[in-house]
């Protein structure tokens, strides 16, 4: 069997107008596992409020961060496959969960190399039904119907990987490095805390009360919550940080459900409140800038503190294409294709 691999991303508008950005906006939310409620409510919900609403203000927001050669996280995807295939010796071909650059093209591609079997790689450290499950379910439809032939295996949520938190933790230490800051926010992408709720195969332990994460449970296999706080928790530990000085957030909420706490907004308006003049923050749950992170973090972030009166802000990039993680996710590539552990 020939080997290949498909990294896959969130996806991106095609531009920053829009009305590409409302095409963009009405395949992402239209996504059953992104908003999980029945299809005459989703569309009620999506074509009849938000794609009405929201596309100029987010086409707004896309401008502010799009680069000359598109669009931040599709380029840095790029730029992420082009620094792994040097490191593999079989075809890696990238595809998006949603655009144009759909995971069956990128299927296609590789299966037009001649690979018939594939080594699937959801670029999100954490497991959550809108990023990896919505991917490896997609993946799998496409497979049986159009590369029946082709076999698909998984890179698993590599959260807790050691390796993973030891190329993260230093790339904070690194760019924290001769900064001042009194506070680090690790501000990680909101979901529904009905999500977790309906991915707790023990139906019992996510309570979401402040101590179901802590309590070791087999729930935590898919529960994106505790996946989160397990980062911050590891890095904390990794780089010996003083309890007190250190917090998570969930970012990027939608609607009027309760989505997990505390949100990154109002976690940033209070410390600027309380009196803290200078924070960083990081966003563990991408590998890839975005939108949320240049936009939402960098811009809107600071905004905010600067208007409770902080000064220093700091906004730690995410992994991107830093040598430490490209030659980790090489590793775990290299050692998908000898059959080796690929994860913790």
């Amino acid at each position: 069997m020939k080997k290949g691999v498909l990294l896959v991303n969130l996806g991106s508008p095609e531009s920053p107008e829009p009305k590409d950005v409302k095409k963009y906006l009405g395949e992402f939310l239209m996504d059953e596992r992104v908003i999980d409620v029945p299809l005459w409510a989703r569309t009620l919900i999506v074509k009849g409020i938000v794609l009405n609403t929201r596309p100029k203000a987010s086409a707004a927001a896309y401008k502010k961060i799009w680069w000359e050669e598109g669009s931040p996280l599709i380029v840095l995807s790029e730029q992420l496959q082009d620094k792994v295939q040097e490191n593999v010796d079989f075809p890696v071909a990238l595809a998006m969960r949603y655009g144009s650059m759909s995971i069956k093209k990128g299927l296609q591609e590789l299966v037009d190399k001649g690979v018939d079997e594939i080594f699937l790689v959801p670029l999100y450290p954490q497991f959550a039904m809108a990023t990896t499950e919505t991917i490896l379910v997609l993946a799998e439809e496409l497979r049986t119907e159009f590369f029946p032939n082709v076999t698909i295996d998984s890179l698993p949520a590599f959260y807790n990987n050691p390796e993973y938190i030891g190329v993260l933790s230093d790339s904070i230490a690194r760019h924290l490095e001769g900064k001042t800051y009194e506070h680090l926010l690790f501000s990680y992408h909101g979901v529904p805390e009905r999500h977790i709720r309906k991915r707790d195969i023990t139906k019992s332990h996510c309570t979401i009360d402040g101590s179901c994460c802590a309590t070791p449970s087999p729930a935590h296999e898919f529960c994106y919550r505790h996946q989160c706080l397990e980062v911050t928790r590891l890095v904390a530990e990794k780089l010996g940080f003083e309890d007190g000085t250190y917090s998570s957030s969930f970012q990027s909420r939608l609607g009027f459900d309760q989505w997990l706490l505390p949100y990154t907004d109002r976690t940033i308006e209070r410390l600027g409140k309380e009196g803290v003049k200078s924070m960083a923050i990081v966003t563990p749950a991408f590998v890839s800038d975005c939108l949320e992170t240049l936009e939402e973090i960098a811009m809107e972030g600071e905004e905010i503190f600067q208007e409770m009166g902080g000064q220093g802000y700091t906004t730690i990039p995410c992994l991107n294409t830093d040598a430490p993680w490209v030659n980790l996710l090489s590793k775990w590539i290299n050692n998908w294709a000898t059959s080796e552990t690929v994860s913790a």
